[in-house]
């Protein structure tokens, strides 16, 4: 399945109940593209558990909150509270957030991923609302 924004490949997986206000549409269903970062809701196709097969990401329900933080960062000022739990979320799940972002940012200078959004500039934003 490839991303409808950049054509970046999607990888699919599932939202558990207590994610699904977070992600779009509200949806069982997610894809993450791995190019530009965009998160739209998607259909099952196989999907089982709630991990996003992508190793910037950490795994399981982690993962999945910080994928759907990376489909919100364009609108940080009009979902701070959805960003904000997300971050607790992914933190209380055992994921680090902001290292993910660091990675996904130094990812993003080498040149594979092409973000949707300054992933410095997002993340500076993100430690000030947090703080």
């Amino acid at each position: 399945m490839s991303c409808p924004a950049c054509d970046g490949e999607q990888r699919s997986f599932a939202v558990p109940p207590s994610l699904r206000p977070y992600a779009p549409d509200t949806a069982a269903w997610a894809s993450l593209c791995t190019t530009c970062l965009r998160v739209v809701a998607a259909d099952a196709n196989g999907v089982a558990d709630a991990t996003v097969e992508w190793e910037p990401l950490p795994t399981g329900e982690a993962g999945v909150a910080v994928a759907l933080l990376l489909g919100l960062l364009d609108s940080l000022a009009l979902r701070r509270a959805d960003v904000t739990a997300l971050l607790e979320h992914a933190e209380t799940a055992g994921g680090d957030p902001f290292l993910t972002l660091d990675r996904l940012s130094e990812m993003a200078a080498s040149g594979p991923l092409e973000p949707h959004v300054d992933l410095d500039r997002r993340t500076a934003q993100l430690a000030s609302l947090v703080d």
